[in-house]
Formats: C-alpha cells, sequence, structure tokens
C-alpha cells in the first residue's frame, strides 16, 4: 500500500509540472525556437547548446565593473526577453549568465522569456515589458525598474550593468 501511494504521488508530480515553453519551427531560420517563460536548462538542448556553451565558455568577465556592483544586482530582479533565433541574443544572452554565475546570481530572481519574432511568448508575458528589440535585460529593484540593456551593450555588459547603479560610469 505504501508503494502504491508512492508511485500515485510521483505520478501526480510529474503530471502536475507544467511546462512554461515550448519549441517552434522559425521558418526564417530553418531552426526550432524556444518560445515562453523557461529557465537556464532550455539552452542544454542540442539546439541552443551549440551557440550557447561556447559563447558563455569564451566570454571573459570584467570582474573589474562587476565586483563593486555584486551586493546591489544581487538584490535585484532581471528579467531577459530573448529570442534564439537572434544573433544578438545567442551572442548576449551566455554572456550575462557567465557575469551572473561569477557573482552567483540567486536563479530565483531572474525571469527568461523567450519570444517569437513579433516579440511575444505563449501567453503574455511580454504585455506592458516595451519589447522592441532582443535580448532586453531590465533590472527591478522593488518590483520598479531601475534600469535595461537593450539589443547590444552601449559599453560592454558589465559597465552597461555598471552604469545602471553608479550614472557616472566612464565609457
Amino acid at each position: 500500500m505504501k508503494y502504491l501511494l508512492l508511485l500515485i504521488f510521483i505520478c501526480s508530480f510529474i503530471i502536475g509540472q507544467e511546462k512554461n515553453y515550448y519549441t517552434y519551427f522559425d521558418d526564417k531560420t530553418e531552426k526550432d525556437c524556444i518560445i515562453g517563460v523557461c529557465d537556464r536548462t532550455a539552452f542544454a538542448d542540442s539546439n541552443y547548446s551549440v551557440w550557447f556553451d561556447t559563447e558563455y565558455d569564451e566570454y571573459v568577465v570584467d570582474v573589474e565593473f562587476i565586483k563593486p556592483i555584486e551586493d546591489k544586482l544581487n538584490e535585484c530582479e532581471i528579467t531577459i526577453v530573448l529570442a534564439t533565433w537572434c544573433s544578438d541574443s545567442r551572442r548576449e544572452v551566455p554572456r550575462l549568465f557567465k557575469i551572473l554565475d561569477v557573482i552567483n546570481y540567486p536563479t530565483s530572481k531572474l525571469t527568461i522569456i523567450a519570444v517569437n519574432r513579433e516579440k511575444n511568448g505563449v501567453e503574455k508575458e511580454t504585455e506592458g515589458l516595451n519589447i522592441n528589440l532582443v535580448p532586453t535585460f531590465i533590472v527591478y529593484k522593488d518590483k520598479n525598474e531601475i534600469g535595461r540593456i537593450i539589443e547590444t551593450p552601449v559599453q560592454s555588459l558589465e559597465k552597461d550593468l555598471a552604469s545602471i547603479f553608479n550614472p557616472s560610469v566612464e565609457e
């Protein structure tokens, strides 16, 4: 009886797991793409891991600009809006993850939304976010947006993140 109850519990847990993202075929790139709210494990799929792992591994984090804002950044929430069909997303998202890993950023404070070419997710995940270009990295403090990086950094991801907390960061 115990095993039957355990089996029922495990099956209900597995069935209850709702997947918030899906893959779809992008006609322009002729590749599968992710759409919806996901986590980092979505990029482990072989369709995405080649570009994700390569960019992540090759990127060297400029700790000079990140370490001074580490505590402030770790207190914030970050929303990443990306498109797996987008070359800028394929370059900048793994780099941002490398930066976040260096500062041990809590994944519980990270939201990742993959979008289609119309900048929509599965449901209305991007509604009200004013997303025109991807990737867009939005930094929130106490549920208020304090800054964003759109498409490509102005200086570098590290310097642009630092300038969110200290606008006088030199170019």
